[in-house]
């Protein structure tokens, strides 16, 4: 099965990247603006006025670690994000992966770029340099 994958390094330190990774707080500082926890825990984001709605379910979460499962949307489907936070030089490497894909779709091709996109906004605001959610409501960021 196809995954997308990247590592970015970060010079914060772990519990910095985790607390991005791990809560819907976290995803609005860097992910979108529209995000609801609701109250079993899942976490759901909407997109381009709701029109896509992705809702995910915290797997697991630990000193080193996130992992979701994509509960909602017609590629996303049962697939798995999953965020690495380990021990670097100058701080962290996040390792993230977005796996469980069926296939490798000009979807999947666009949402490789737009996590790689994503990826460095976390890194931004673990540093301290955030520059927001790249999804506002309504429209993208750029």
């Amino acid at each position: 099965m196809p995954e997308i994958h990247h590592r970015v390094p970060v010079s914060a330190a772990a519990k910095a990247v985790l607390d991005l990774v791990a809560t819907g707080v976290g995803f609005e500082r860097w992910w979108a603006e529209d995000v609801t926890t609701e109250a079993d825990g899942r976490i759901s984001l909407g997109f381009f006025d709701r029109a896509t709605v992705y809702r995910l379910r915290l797997l697991e979460r630990g000193e080193e670690g996130v992992s979701w499962r994509c509960e909602s949307g017609d590629e996303w489907h049962d697939t798995e994000l999953r965020s690495d936070v380990k021990p670097a030089r100058d701080g962290v490497i996040l390792d993230f992966r977005h796996a469980g894909w069926r296939s490798e779709t000009p979807y999947f091709t666009s949402c490789n770029t737009t996590w790689g996109e994503l990826m460095f906004r976390v890194k931004s605001a673990a540093e301290g340099k955030p520059r927001g959610p790249l999804f506002r409501r309504g429209s993208l960021a750029y």
